[in-house]
């Protein structure tokens, strides 16, 4: 038996997958999972998440709801999520990625069709066993998404702890009103996110993708500090 991960090794080890083996995640596992997660720091103790586990036929129902909506007239409503217009240093850091992960996949710049079917792809979790969505009450404001991100970060690294991976996917809350159609959601609940959630398929090139991150000395204002400690800090 190999031995556990430390959680430095976790951290370093949970990244986006997109695409995923077949084999089932019991409804157990996701469950201990979502508890772990919801140890995350929330304001007033309030657990603002709610989350709803799709596998098997539920799963394709919903991808094909989904998948149907967008060939057939695109997206409910645009998301507001990367700032209009994206300017250096965000711009290139965003293009790199996209342009990574095409490279892996063989598909070349301005290939419009292999490009929708790579997104596409978002819609049926990756092939993933396991597809989530996330969804909190219309009534919390913008602050509580706080605690919602810590919430699900604490989920994808417990997944990888018990060697399972995960993709965050903005995507569904571009086709909210189709979601909520097709999982019969309350009116008060906003779609968030989706994710997917199994085992990587060790053979599949995206699955190489690895992003790069800027050094904490490029984003941090390091004050009171000794001159002495900040250095030893930024090796």
């Amino acid at each position: 038996m190999s031995a556990p991960l430390s959680f430095e090794d976790i951290l370093h080890a949970r990244r986006a997958i997109r695409r995923f083996l077949p084999t089932p995640v019991p409804a157990g596992v996701v469950l201990e999972l979502l508890d772990r997660a919801a140890r995350a720091p929330s304001g007033g103790n309030v657990q603002p998440w709610r989350v709803y586990a799709l596998a098997g036929a539920e799963k394709e129902k919903l991808s094909r709801a989904i998948i149907d909506k967008y060939l057939d007239s695109g997206i409910d409503a645009e998301v507001a999520y990367y700032p209009e217009p994206c300017v250096e240093p965000w711009l290139s850091r965003r293009r790199k990625v996209g342009a990574d992960l095409y490279a892996l996949l063989g598909i070349a710049k301005g290939d419009k069709e292999k490009m929708s079917q790579q997104w596409l792809r978002n819609y049926r979790f990756f092939d993933a066993p396991v597809g989530l969505i996330f969804t909190i009450d219309r009534a919390f404001g913008e602050r509580m998404l706080l605690d919602y991100g810590m919430f699900m970060q604490n989920l994808m690294l417990a997944a990888r702890a018990r060697g399972l991976d995960t993709c965050a996917q903005l995507a569904f809350a571009c086709l909210q009103d189709t979601v909520r159609r097709s999982l019969a959601l309350p009116e008060n609940e906003r779609v968030l996110c989706g994710m997917a959630l199994g085992h990587a398929d060790p053979e599949a090139p995206e699955n190489r993708l690895r992003t790069e991150r800027a050094p904490a000395a490029t984003f941090t204002d390091l004050r009171g500090f000794s001159e002495d400690r900040v250095q030893r800090t930024a090796v």
